[in-house]
């Protein structure tokens, strides 16, 4: 078997990302939010199973009880097809080497219906070329495909305490889309077969896909040959533009510089032509001296941690909510005072809203200046901690209307310095100003190194033992821990950089 539907997807987004995943896997590298979107996805694929009731799954697996075994699987298909079995899930069928299991089959209409269940909320155009597939397939194989459906999230799903799966999910009919699309699966096949058994890797040009939604893991690997920087370590300049200009052959500074006309178009984009070559930041003594002059003491350091749920698991909550589970909180009540640090973090498999807004509320007094990293996340959650619990909106909201962000200078252009790489995020910001200071380096972390890994964690310490439990949440608390002291450390680099 030589494409799979996830193959077929995947060269129907890029053919030179099937290429190089045979060719070259080294080359790949997989992020904390693939690896969660997977996760979430079998999480969903498997509730879906449900929706019509009784069923029956052809999963099987090798002797090693690892690897999905396909030909078991296509054998216990046609047994459940033969048997007249209602629904079945992950049904498997093969054909010229062309392989696929389809989410969710179901008898309908003298015939049987395709399902596709995705996590996501909407329609995507990847999603009609996966189900025209499996449809192109299962047609070859002499199936009589009668119906073919998107199953989704419906995003204005209200958990209430007990779960519906037909108000949980959408179900969209998308015979039309799939009938336009599947003439172009033959000659995809074709392509895909071409560029996949060929030892020579293909010559694509970079689009805007390879970094949207996401940023592809061969990302690293296509643009190796790039300048450094390059157009693409732009500030403040939207995907499309600067595909615009790589298009147009103005890929480093100094193309852009001599021939783009880019020069004086935007402050940051300025500043980041000018110590493009200069290991010394720029400084804007005013601008930062007046951003500090907006923050008073007492003056408090905070960050959350939140995960998304896309099946949601409290009582008045959405697919896809966030809900706050952490905090932490470093503060200093005068000038020349003593740092000092609070902190909470919820027990995993309850609902951790209640008590973090009581717990913030009585670690954050009214009225005092309270900072955050890029304060509009900040000031989310506490706003929507604010409407779930009406009893504490008014202190909930003072604390809310309080804070100040410490992105501010590094977005604004006040400080900048070459070795952010034209990212002013807390990741890139706090390695370029504090390059040789392991404690400050998240990489030197245990268990949790970023947001997304929290996320990840914290939900599955309610089912680890005692001592694993015990582990990983003070892996969580020094994670979250780092991110406010890091906060501290930048603050006091701007107070240091007027002098």
């Amino acid at each position: 078997m030589f494409l799979s539907k996830s193959k077929y997807c995947e060269i129907h987004q890029c053919p030179k990302t099937a290429w190089l995943r045979k060719h070259k896997p080294e080359e790949f590298i997989s992020d904390d939010n693939t690896l969660m979107r997977m996760e979430n996805g079998n999480e969903v694929g498997d509730l879906a199973m449900g929706i019509f009731g009784d069923y029956c799954e052809v999963t099987a697996y090798d002797d090693t009880g690892k690897n999905l075994d396909l030909t078991k699987m296509v054998k216990a298909t046609k047994k459940e097809l033969s048997k007249g079995t209602p629904v079945i899930c992950e049904a498997s069928f093969e054909y010229n080497g062309l392989y696929c299991a389809v989410d969710i089959l179901r008898a309908q209409n003298g015939g049987w219906a395709i399902y596709e269940v995705k996590s996501s909320t909407h329609v995507k155009p990847v999603y009609i070329a996966d189900i025209s597939y499996q449809k192109y397939v299962l047609e070859k194989s002499g199936i009589n495909v009668t119906g073919t459906y998107l199953i989704n999230i419906n995003s204005s799903y209200v958990f209430n305490g007990k779960l519906k799966l037909h108000e949980l999910f959408s179900i969209n009919d998308v015979s039309k889309a799939v009938a336009a699309e599947i003439t172009n699966v033959p000659a995809n096949i074709a392509a895909a077969e071409a560029i996949i058994h060929n030892e020579t890797e293909p010559e694509l040009p970079l689009t805007e896909s390879c970094r949207d939604p996401y940023k592809c893991g061969f990302w690293q690997y296509c643009t190796r040959a790039l300048p450094k920087p390059c157009v693409f370590d732009l500030y403040r300049m939207s995907s499309s533009k600067k595909f615009d200009y790589y298009n147009n052959g103005l890929i480093s500074y100094e193309d852009l510089l001599s021939k783009g006309n880019v020069k004086n178009k935007h402050q940051l984009r300025q500043m980041q032509f000018e110590i493009s070559k200069t290991q010394e930041p720029f400084v804007d003594k005013k601008g930062v001296e007046d951003f500090l002059n907006t923050l008073s003491y007492p003056i408090y350091f905070l960050d959350f941690e939140s995960m998304q749920p896309i099946i949601p698991q409290f009582i008045g909550t959405r697919p896809y909510a966030q809900i706050t589970f952490q905090y932490s909180l470093h503060y200093i009540e005068k000038e020349g005072g003593e740092l000092m640090h609070k902190e909470f973090l919820a027990e995993s498999g309850t609902d951790p809203r209640r008590e973090l807004a009581l717990r913030l509320c009585r670690d954050i007094p009214k009225d005092v200046c309270v900072t955050a990293y890029n304060k509009s996340f900040e000031c989310g959650r506490i706003k929507e901690l604010a409407e779930t619990f009406p009893d504490l909106a008014e202190h909930l909201m003072n604390i809310h209307d309080n804070i100040h962000d410490l992105l501010v200078p590094f977005q604004s252009g006040y400080y900048y310095n070459r070795a952010m790489g034209g990212s002013y995020s807390i990741k890139s910001v706090l390695p370029a100003l504090f390059p040789d200071e392991p404690t400050l380096d998240y990489h030197n972390l245990e268990g949790v190194h970023n947001g997304s890994e929290a996320m990840s964690i914290f939900p599955l310490i309610a089912k680890m033992p005692a001592d694993q439990r015990e582990k990983a949440r003070n892996n969580l608390l020094k994670y979250c821990e780092l991110d406010t002291y890091a906060m501290v450390k930048v603050w006091e680099k701007l107070k240091e950089s007027i002098k």
